[in-house]
């Protein structure tokens, strides 16, 4: 296996006396994509917020490109590298489209690098180009995945987290979206997917772990997980 580009060993996070996650250990080598599953409430969301920096750590470690980053802040966080595109999109829906994707470019550096961020967005996207001046509050579903996805991409990350991409999605839209999930994996974008969908997250993924009620019981290859039917019935549903 490759060398992680992300690890995370132990991790727990509280809300006050409630317990969001307990034990979750996970590695994502670099140029793969990593599949998060688990039911809703098992801890996806808190994991990868909590990687993001947007709640903080009670204990474990979280190490990016071999560095701690645990308890760093967001801003920091994804000026290492590191994007979420959060459940639920989280958009400035009074904004139009193209001030919600320049707002993902806060954190560079080399603001010069911000026009050729957003052209690759829009060539990835072409519906958001069509709709730059819309405001993000007026578009379907499956648009506002592309303007949350795409605002994640313009911090130019080396770590894409998809946090329920398929969520209310059409089928057809779905498709489209892992389609261009997988191009950028293509194009050497690693990816830590967080899904529901466990057939069609195992089918795009390298390796995959999986949470139970707050902690991480089994990781592995993906198709060993996705082809063993013991694996499916205690874990994933099946």
């Amino acid at each position: 296996m490759r060398a992680p580009l992300l690890k995370i060993d132990r991790l727990e996070v509280r809300y006050g006396d409630l317990i969001g996650v307990s034990d979750v250990s996970l590695e994502v080598p670099e140029g793969s994509v990593v599949a998060l599953l688990g039911s809703n409430g098992g801890g996806k969301t808190t994991t990868l917020n909590a990687i993001a920096g947007l709640i903080p750590l009670h204990s474990g470690t979280i190490s990016f490109l071999g560095q701690p980053i645990g308890g760093e802040n967001a801003f920091a966080i994804v000026r290492k590298g590191l994007a979420l595109s959060p459940e639920g999109w989280r958009l400035f829906v009074q904004q139009s489209v193209e001030n919600n994707l320049m707002l993902g470019a806060t954190p560079l550096r080399d603001k010069a690098r911000a026009a050729v961020l957003l052209e690759r967005v829009y060539e990835i996207f072409p519906r958001l180009k069509e709709r730059r001046n819309q405001r993000a509050g007026t578009m379907s579903g499956g648009e506002r995945q592309m303007l949350a996805v795409g605002r994640a991409l313009m911090s130019d990350p080396k770590l894409l987290m998809l946090d329920e991409p398929s969520l209310g999605l059409a089928p057809a839209v779905v498709e489209s979206m892992y389609e261009t999930f997988g191009r950028l994996h293509r194009e050497g974008l690693t990816i830590l997917l967080a899904e529901q969908s466990i057939e069609l997250a195992l089918e795009v993924s390298d390796f995959a772990t999986v949470l139970q009620v707050g902690r991480s019981v089994l990781s592995g290859p993906a198709a060993a997980l996705a082809n063993d039917p013991e694996v499916q019935k205690a874990y994933l549903g099946g």
